[in-house]
């Protein structure tokens, strides 16, 4: 009995090494990934004593991240021989993703997926991340608000002419709106979710955190 519970525990071992370290490149299209980021601050940042969390940032939808994507499923941690960015590097994205540890982070797990440089992953992203216009409105949310996830998309949907409903998804976790995913081609045109990618929250009272 005992080698055969260490045969399967190998056997798990062995699918769950397999779903991760992909080569680099090979994917069918990039999800823009923007956190909330007085969601992420609730959830994760407060906790750290992030600075992105400190009072007057002013921060709605942040990049969260450009994520090479399958029609199904994801790579991750990908084979690369590119270089890991430097430190000049990450601090150059804390602008528009709220800090620089992200930035590496989001190299180290998505980023060496793309089969780019990290300069130019860290231009791509930023290249997409400004194709998207975020709309204005939410700058000005100053209390919590309870919405359906619907509503969220449909602002964006009025920002950015051209994009459908099947080209972008709203993620809720805990209860809190948490971010807003956009579908890409490898050239950055909108294109539709796959079936995983799509899925909205279905939640009629999700909460969207202030501004801080």
């Amino acid at each position: 009995m005992r080698q055969v519970l260490l045969a399967l525990a190998a056997m798990c071992w062995a699918s769950a090494a397999n779903a991760e370290g992909e080569p680099a490149g090979d994917f069918d299209y990039y999800v823009l990934s923007l956190s909330w980021s007085s969601a992420w601050c609730a959830l994760e940042g407060d906790g750290r004593d992030d600075p992105q969390c400190d009072p007057g940032r002013g921060l709605t939808f942040v990049l969260h991240g450009l994520w090479p994507q399958y029609e199904d499923g994801y790579p991750s941690y990908c084979r690369t021989g590119e270089r890991d960015p430097t430190r000049a590097m990450t601090a150059a994205m804390v602008d528009i993703m709220g800090g620089a540890g992200l930035a590496f982070y989001e190299w180290k797990k998505h980023g060496r997926c793309s089969g780019l440089s990290a300069e130019s992953y860290f231009q791509t992203a930023r290249q997409a991340f400004q194709a998207i216009t975020v709309p204005s409105l939410f700058a000005g949310v100053d209390r919590p608000l309870s919405l359906p996830a619907s509503v969220i998309e449909d602002a964006f949907l009025e920002a950015n002419p051209g994009m459908s409903s099947d080209q972008i998804t709203i993620t809720c976790k805990q209860g809190l709106i948490q971010e807003a995913r956009i579908c890409l081609t490898h050239d950055l045109s909108l294109r539709r979710c796959g079936d995983d990618v799509i899925r909205d929250c279905t939640l009629q009272d999700a909460v969207l955190e202030p501004v801080r």
